[in-house]
């Protein structure tokens, strides 16, 4: 077994990559297991740096959880008031507001960070 490196290079990375697919499935506290977990960790960091993943446009948070949960627009009027309300929300006609991001937060369990960012309007052809 080679030394383990920082993953420097696109190179480094896909090397990497296919020494965690031989390595999978290794026994955890076995010398494979612990270089298969040194290394995930090193991909990760690289991921992190390289190919960042932006947070969730907040309306999509709310449907993914609607949709987890098996919730309804009508289960929403509950936190987010009427059916226009939940319409105007979900359809990104209304932002929400300090009150609605508490309610989603407490009621859904998604992140207040996630709530907060501004919702992306549709793009119009």
């Amino acid at each position: 077994m080679k030394d383990l490196r920082p993953i420097r290079s696109e190179k480094d990375y896909e090397h990497a990559l296919a020494e965690v697919e031989e390595l999978w499935g290794a026994k955890a506290g076995t010398p494979k297991g612990d270089r298969l977990d040194i290394l995930a960790t090193l991909i990760e960091a690289y991921e992190t740096e390289h190919y960042p993943m932006d947070p969730p446009d907040p309306i999509e948070a709310i449907k993914f959880r609607m949709e987890q949960q098996g919730l309804t627009r009508k289960d929403l009027e509950e936190i987010l008031g009427t059916r226009t309300r939940v319409s105007e929300v979900l359809n990104r006609k209304r932002g929400l507001s300090i009150n609605m991001i508490r309610a989603l937060h407490d009621k859904l369990g998604i992140s207040a960070e996630i709530l907060i960012r501004s919702i992306r309007t549709p793009k119009t052809a």
